[in-house]
């Protein structure tokens, strides 16, 4: 199976993904089956949690890929992307089992007490969100490579896919208490305000984001 990047290697099909991600995932398990998904990108095995008090997104797509590590495990995700996000309360933390040691967790916070988290060509490679969505001007079912002029994607999202194939978009995106389990995320850019970082032992809720 061809590994896919998003850097302008041309992509394949690509599934119809609605919030909740429970759907989004069942939907991408199906075309994966069917061989309608390629890897989309590499991931170190390794799934993190991530919370966030709240998310306003400029530019938003999404659409279904799949995820595979170094061993060719493959994980089917939904990618959301923004050309421009802005999150307060941001929390995110990855357990690393330790050898003689047990699991430990590595946490990170930022965007608390007033200040704001912010990322260009923002995505995020998840197989369950929970949160509170509204989306201003969305499109369900765009044809890749056939997106609204008017909207500031991100780079290289949606429009690099083959024209035929399925994606949601929205001109704005604002997400509240969200939660979820991701195993990719990358930024052009990610500044993070208030960054604060911890390393645990131990695992678990009061360890974790949650």
């Amino acid at each position: 199976m061809e590994s896919l990047v998003r850097g302008g290697t041309r992509w394949r099909r690509f599934a119809v993904v609605m919030v909740p991600s429970v759907a989004a995932t069942a939907a991408i398990g199906v075309a994966l089956a069917q061989g309608a998904l390629a890897a989309s990108f590499a991931v170190s095995g390794q799934e993190f949690k991530v919370t966030a008090k709240t998310l306003h997104g400029n530019g938003f797509v999404q659409y279904g890929a799949v995820d595979a590590e170094v061993n060719g495990t493959k994980h089917p995700v939904a990618v959301s992307a923004f050309s421009s996000a802005t999150i307060t309360g941001l929390c995110q933390s990855v357990v690393i089992p330790a050898p003689f040691v047990g699991d430990v967790t590595l946490k990170l916070s930022a965007g608390n007490n007033g200040k704001k988290v912010k990322a260009s060509n923002l995505y995020i490679d998840l197989d369950q969100l929970d949160a509170d969505a509204t989306f201003h001007d969305i499109n369900i079912g765009v044809a890749a490579g056939a997106v609204n002029p008017d909207y500031a994607q991100p780079e290289n999202a949606v429009k690099q896919g083959a024209p035929g194939s399925f994606a949601q978009e929205a001109r704005t995106a604002d997400l509240t208490d969200v939660r979820q389990t991701a195993w990719a995320t990358s930024a052009g850019t990610f500044k993070l305000a208030g960054l604060s970082m911890s390393v645990k032992k131990g695992s678990g809720a009061g360890v974790e984001c949650y």
